[in-house]
């Protein structure tokens, strides 16, 4: 049995190497197709496909393939990777000094069976001035991020509360996805 994280998310690998499972990474090329409405349901939709495209061009029976789809959403609103600078600054404006959700779904195939789960986390944001916005985005670290942000760097200062799985918000619920690998 062979393992194949399903993204090209250079975190969702460092994520997925904490179980000590040995896997390939292949991802999926498929254009994304949204006929979900909730973002749970939105997250788990995108997470199958990119899955079952992996599992279909490279999978054997006794494969195990893991897909995931991250998004933040904020009053309702889906809140992508940003195009510009200037997007990445709305968005994050928009979400300081405010809790929003990220929501990760996850598919694993593994044979005929297909397990797709989501998990949700809160995350609360301290009041940030422009200046820091600006100097946060002029890394250049929001530009490939749902939500313009990511948890795990130099953001972590804006970061007030957490109520969820901090790794979902990375872009893996690592902890759900260690123990669906283990049932299998």
């Amino acid at each position: 049995m062979k393992y194949i994280l399903a993204s090209a998310s250079p975190r969702r690998k460092e994520l997925l190497e904490r179980t000590g499972i040995e896997f390939t990474v292949i991802p999926s090329n498929i254009e994304e197709k949204i006929t979900r409405s909730t973002p749970a349901e939105i997250v788990m939709e995108l997470a199958s496909q990119k899955a079952m495209d992996v599992w279909k061009k490279h999978a054997g029976d006794r494969d195990v393939v893991i897909g995931a789809d991250t998004i933040v959403v904020y009053r309702d609103e889906i809140l992508g990777k940003p195009s510009s600078e200037s997007e990445a600054l709305d968005m994050l404006a928009m979400l300081a000094d405010r809790t929003h959700q990220v929501f990760t779904g996850v598919s694993i195939i593994h044979g005929s069976q297909i397990n797709t789960f989501f998990e949700k986390t809160n995350v609360t944001l301290y009041p940030i001035d422009r200046e820091d916005l600006q100097r946060y985005i002029s890394s250049g670290d929001s530009m490939d991020k749902a939500g313009a942000y990511g948890i795990q760097g130099d953001f972590s200062i804006h970061i007030k509360s957490i109520e969820g799985d901090y790794s979902n918000v990375v872009g893996l619920p690592l902890g759900r996805v260690y123990q669906e690998l283990k049932k299998l």
